[in-house]
């Protein structure tokens, strides 16, 4: 799951020039080596500071040491390993997920559309894939367009989140084949048609709503947003109280739950709605009120007030 405002996320800026104290220039000792403190840092401040090309002119008051050739190869191999196969931002990686999505979008797309065309209640299997392959790209894409720093392989949230979660997505696309393939007689006769056409309209709009709330929260929230909880406060984040999050405080929770409830309605799932609703509430119930007391400790009484003028959106939550 993903955190929203209330989420930490690592600065990611790179670090400026190292500083040397200042020496007389009538002696021909060295000023004193400091010792790095992250090696890619190291690296970004070498190009940036005219290690490669040339240098920066807000950088000529304070001119850089002159790097050795050994030294800035080295640190550069170990910036550009994190983009290798089986790295954690491995750009094949990268590009065989989202070629991966794709044709799952488009493969389960048009099975969809056939089926429903063909008055097949089958269609909403397809559909399920349809709406996991959408959720899952915009996860990397958006972190990845306003949180560039943070963006890797797990921003897909693919295999991110734990055994229950594709446990959960397996049972609901399972009951969706098994209840619509062997009693598709016995759901008619439940609940009236027009009840159905209901449900499923309910169902449409909250997996709208719940992505499109998801998306643009991520995206108003910027390199505040991460995929994990921090426990430290960063320098550069800010407490974001504008947009979406001027009405909820977390409007990324608020888009995936109604996202997981909107999901089931369309498969027209019995078991796994009401899993889905208890699990979802349970998980969220209890990360929001841990991260909320974070939040609290890191910006005082300007969270206290700002949780009073906004709401949750789940259910019994906030």
């Amino acid at each position: 799951m993903a955190s929203s405002n209330g989420s930490f996320s690592e600065n990611g800026s790179a670090s400026g020039p190292a500083h040397h104290d200042e020496h007389n220039h009538t002696t021909a000792a060295p000023a004193p080596q400091h010792r790095r403190r992250n090696v890619l840092n190291d690296a970004a401040s070498l190009i940036g500071t005219g290690g490669l090309g040339h240098p920066s002119q807000h950088t000529q008051s304070h001119t850089p040491p002159e790097p050795r050739p050994q030294e800035l190869n080295e640190v550069l191999d170990l910036y550009e390993k994190q983009f290798l196969p089986h790295q954690p931002r491995s750009l094949s990686g990268i590009a065989l997920r989202s070629f991966l999505l794709g044709i799952s979008l488009c493969f389960s797309s048009i099975l969809s559309l056939y089926l429903l065309y063909t008055s097949n209640p089958l269609w909403r299997a397809p559909f399920f894939l349809t709406t996991l392959s959408t959720f899952h790209f915009l996860e990397f894409y958006t972190t990845s367009l306003t949180n560039t720093h943070s963006a890797k392989i797990s921003s897909f949230l693919l295999s991110s989140n734990g055994s229950a979660y594709t446990i959960a997505h397996t049972a609901s696309f399972t009951e969706c084949i098994l209840s619509h393939l062997f009693l598709p007689q016995s759901l008619q006769t439940i609940l009236p048609a027009w009840v159905h056409y209901i449900i499923l309209f309910l169902g449409l709009l909250f997996i709208f709503v719940g992505q499109c709330v998801r998306a643009e929260a991520m995206l108003e929230a910027g390199s505040n947003f991460s995929h994990l909880v921090r426990h430290t406060k960063a320098p550069s984040h800010q407490l974001v109280t504008t947009g979406l999050y001027s009405h909820f405080r977390h409007p990324s929770y608020f888009g995936f739950f109604w996202w997981g409830i909107g999901t089931q309605l369309v498969c027209g799932n019995i078991i796994c709605l009401l899993g889905y609703a208890v699990v979802l509430w349970r998980f969220f119930s209890r990360r929001i009120d841990g991260e909320e007391e974070l939040l609290v400790r890191f910006f005082g009484d300007e969270y206290v007030q700002y949780r009073k003028k906004t709401r949750v959106g789940i259910p019994f939550i906030g």
